[in-house]
């Protein structure tokens, strides 16, 4: 079979091509497990890595995602799956409204649409946020049964792609399912235009020697997930069967809600490397967009689904430090 990973070249889409990679594939259309012999990772900027240890399954499709004949052109076979990572993140949109409806609204039709003119009714699994909830409801704890009412344009796309999966699949277009991630971590390099970057940047920066300025106050509650099992979970949840989702497509990733000052004291306890600085300096801006964020959420029906849950922050730390420090 075919498998499509939209923003595939990013750091979450390279980790989940690896994951794909070393199974002995999906389940396909055909509703058995077919293996993987051609592997497409879309995005609009090309790898900065060496695809080299993805093997000769793996191409990479540079282009824009709202142009919906070239993702049709990729979209080729009636033996596909489609992973829709492809989105502006949430400070990027904030900043730039059409920019975000033409990438997060557009490109998810563009895919939608792809699947569709398919006979085989293909698989998509399609990463949401729980960016999805705000207002009122995030003053206690988000469930899969929280009224979407998003805060930001980033939320807000999210929150209608969200639908339109559950409405295309309603339709008989496509088998859909929408995972809502929580802050994934910890993501290497520079920081993003993502207003969740410094959860990731308060563990990497002081790893790698640096200052780290936290731009929110030290109670502040982010739910939050390690890349490794965001990626198993992305998986899993390709692989549940339709009938156990039943009519809404859409559910909470496990988390582990953890704030600010307990993500630096994990830290100080999960190595013993020098650190760098780490000075809690709130930013209005930032606050203003976390006022408004879940702080807690509750994932009962991905762990009915048998979706995996990291143990604790500390082993999400050493995860990065083996798979990106020590290998370095």
């Amino acid at each position: 079979m075919k498998v499509i990973v939209t923003g595939g070249t990013g750091f979450l889409g390279m980790t989940l091509a690896r994951n794909l990679l070393d199974r002995d594939g999906l389940t396909g259309p055909s509703g058995t497990i077919e293996p993987i012999d051609s592997l497409v990772l879309f995005d609009v900027v090309a790898p900065l890595e060496s695809l080299r240890d993805l093997g000769d399954r793996a191409t990479v499709v540079v282009g824009n995602v709202a142009d919906g004949e070239l993702v049709r052109s990729i979209i080729d076979r009636d033996d596909v799956s489609v992973f829709h990572l492809a989105s502006m993140v949430s400070g990027g949109c904030e900043l730039d409204f059409d920019g975000a409806l033409s990438t997060n609204l557009d490109g998810a039709r563009a895919v939608l649409e792809a699947c569709r003119a398919r006979p085989s009714r293909p698989r998509l699994v399609f990463s949401s946020s729980i960016a999805a909830f705000g207002g009122a409801a995030v003053a206690g704890t988000v469930s899969d049964s929280t009224k979407l009412t998003p805060g930001t344009t980033y939320g807000t796309t999210k929150a209608i792609c969200e639908l339109l999966v559950n409405d295309y699949t309603r339709k008989g277009f496509l088998d859909g399912r929408s995972a809502r991630l929580p802050t994934v971590v910890i993501r290497p390099g520079r920081p993003n235009a993502a207003a969740s970057s410094w959860v990731s940047g308060v563990f990497r920066e002081p790893l790698n020697g640096d200052e780290c300025v936290v731009p929110v106050d030290a109670g502040t509650s982010v739910p939050l997930s390690g890349y490794r099992t965001v990626v198993e979970n992305l998986v899993r949840v390709h692989e549940v069967a339709g009938e156990a989702l039943g009519a809404d497509r859409a559910l909470n990733l496990p988390a582990i809600d953890v704030t600010a000052e307990e993500m630096i004291t994990a830290l100080r306890r999960a190595t013993d490397r020098p650190l760098g600085p780490i000075h809690i300096r709130p930013d209005p801006t930032i606050v203003g967009f976390f006022r408004g964020w879940a702080k807690h959420s509750s994932f009962e029906r991905a762990t009915a689904l048998g979706l995996a849950r990291d143990s604790d922050v500390e082993t999400i730390i050493r995860t990065y430090i083996e798979d990106f420090l020590d290998h370095k």
